[in-house]
């Protein structure tokens, strides 16, 4: 498992310079670090569902069967995984125009590491209150920005002035990505719940 989980969420500066001088491959950081790290909101999620179920904050629950909770599970990992990689070819075609232009491979193993909070924020699903989980994500979003923020010029080689830029436009892309993400998974879950409105429709 990575070993700069830490590192990025207390000293993320002097993190990044850790990352870069081991100068990894794309594979290298989604086996020690993606993999296990996109693994944390979704166990969670599979555990909140199917043992506890969903809760706007009244009394009424909506569970997913273990079964669907499996299927869900592995499709929510496999869109976690692919917009890592969408975001960092994103992140790569935003810097274009920048003299030093990253590579895309350094883009996509940026936005993997950049995800770290986010990744985090996901264990607050093992018992899904909707504003818990919304407040967890918020707070995973706004320090994913810190990383950002942090990251493009210690990482990328890229000035604080472009670096700023960068990450704001990467970051409202990023988000846009995860509000997609959410949806698709939330549309998901609706229609493996035994509870939904969707399930009873097409009952």
């Amino acid at each position: 498992m990575s070993n700069h989980v830490w590192g990025l969420m207390l000293h993320p500066e002097h993190e990044w310079h850790n990352i870069n001088a081991e100068h990894e491959t794309i594979g290298h950081m989604y086996a020690h670090h993606t993999l296990w790290m996109a693994a944390i909101p979704v166990l969670s999620s599979f555990i909140g569902t199917t043992q506890f179920g969903w809760t706007y904050g009244g009394e009424e629950s909506f569970k997913v069967s273990t079964l669907n909770g499996f299927a869900l599970g592995i499709a929510f990992y496999a869109l976690i995984l692919l917009a890592v990689g969408v975001v960092g070819s994103l992140l790569h075609w935003l810097a274009r125009n920048i003299p030093n232009r990253p590579s895309r491979k350094d883009c996509i193993i940026f936005a993997g590491y950049v995800g770290t909070p986010m990744f985090l924020s996901g264990i607050f699903a093992i018992y899904p209150v909707f504003w818990l989980c919304l407040l967890a994500l918020i707070v995973g979003v706004l320090y994913t920005a810190y990383l950002l923020y942090t990251g493009t010029p210690s990482f990328l080689g890229i000035s604080h002035k472009q670096g700023f830029i960068l990450s704001g436009v990467t970051l409202g892309v990023g988000v846009l990505v995860l509000e997609i993400l959410l949806a698709v998974v939330v549309l998901l879950w609706s229609m493996g719940s035994e509870n939904s409105v969707i399930w009873h429709f097409f009952r």
